[in-house]
């Protein structure tokens, strides 16, 4: 393990000790704790809003307030009633207009925003997270899904900001390559990616593989197959996006989330068997997770 500067190439156990995340004070309150902003969801997926936003919050995070489609809001709003809920115009496909980011601007600044579970449209989805990066300039951004789309746009405005979760498949998109080269060497272009939209890049795989843009790389292998199921890369976004809420940098909150979210389900099989568990069962045991690798709160100051 090479643990040089916050760094390590293996994550495991000992390389999240040695690297501790951000704590509250004993006496901090929920605005210590970070504030996190989810801009996801659509008319047909509802759900992944609240598992991020739901492991948002297990992870750790103080304030979580969700964005989504003003038709799916109430709904949202009463599966996840500790965040604030706000509705937004919609396309006629039944996602979140591009346009109606503006009406956000009048928040106070998130510490970090999530922006693409959930969402179906891919031109207007990168629109949507552009306007966001300039509505809030200050803050961290994980970009999930079809919001991936817009570092690979010239000039845009989230370099050394931002992480990407591709999957193989989803890195061979973006980067107009083939899946099989991806999967022939999954950690160079994982590289090659973060240096070239200057991002955090984690390639999410039985294997994942985690880059900066400055060539820090991590490999994190373990899980199991029952992680291969709808809503688990919501959460895994919803984890990172509470991390980095709490103060933690981006590639520190996806080598944490990547591991929090495997261990997860090895915990979830032990208990109900490899396949079945659903993705909405991951959440509730970062908390444990957590507390297990690192300092309790209220000993380590942020």
């Amino acid at each position: 393990m090479n643990d040089s500067d916050h760094g390590c190439t293996v994550i495991n156990p000992e390389c999240l000790r040695q690297w501790p995340l951000p704590m509250p004070d004993r006496e901090g309150d929920k605005e210590e704790r970070g504030r996190l902003l989810v801009l996801a969801g659509s008319h047909e997926m509802p759900g992944t809003v609240v598992m991020a936003a739901d492991a948002a919050f297990r992870a750790g995070a103080g304030k979580v307030t969700i964005a989504t489609c003003a038709s799916i809001a109430g709904g949202v709003a009463l599966a996840v009633p500790e965040a604030r809920v706000i509705g937004l115009p919609e396309t006629g496909s039944g996602g979140i207009s591009a346009g109606g980011v503006d009406a956000l601007k009048n928040l106070g600044a998130p510490d970090a925003v999530l922006v693409g579970p959930g969402m179906e449209d891919e031109d207007e989805t990168c629109k949507l997270a552009a306007i966001a990066g300039s509505v809030f300039p200050e803050a961290a951004f994980i970009l999930d899904a079809y919001a991936m789309g817009v570092v690979t746009q010239p000039g845009h405005a989230f370099e050394n900001r931002a992480l990407v979760t591709p999957h193989a498949g989803e890195m061979a998109h973006l980067s107009q390559s083939d899946k099989e080269r991806v999967l022939a060497d999954p950690r160079v272009a994982a590289m090659e990616a973060a240096r070239r939209w200057r991002t955090v890049v984690a390639l999410k795989g039985a294997v994942t593989h985690i880059a900066t843009a400055a060539g820090t790389t991590w490999r994190h292998e373990a899980g199991n197959v029952g992680l291969a199921i709808s809503g688990s890369g919501d959460v895994l976004a919803g984890i990172i996006g509470g991390l980095a809420a709490r103060g933690a940098s981006l590639d520190q909150a996806a080598a944490w989330g990547v591991s929090l979210h495997a261990r997860a389900g090895e915990r979830l099989a032990a208990r109900f068997g490899t396949l079945g568990y659903l993705a909405r069962d991951l959440a509730a045991e970062v908390p444990g997770l957590m507390q297990a690798l690192g300092p309790k709160p209220g000993n380590t100051r942020r």
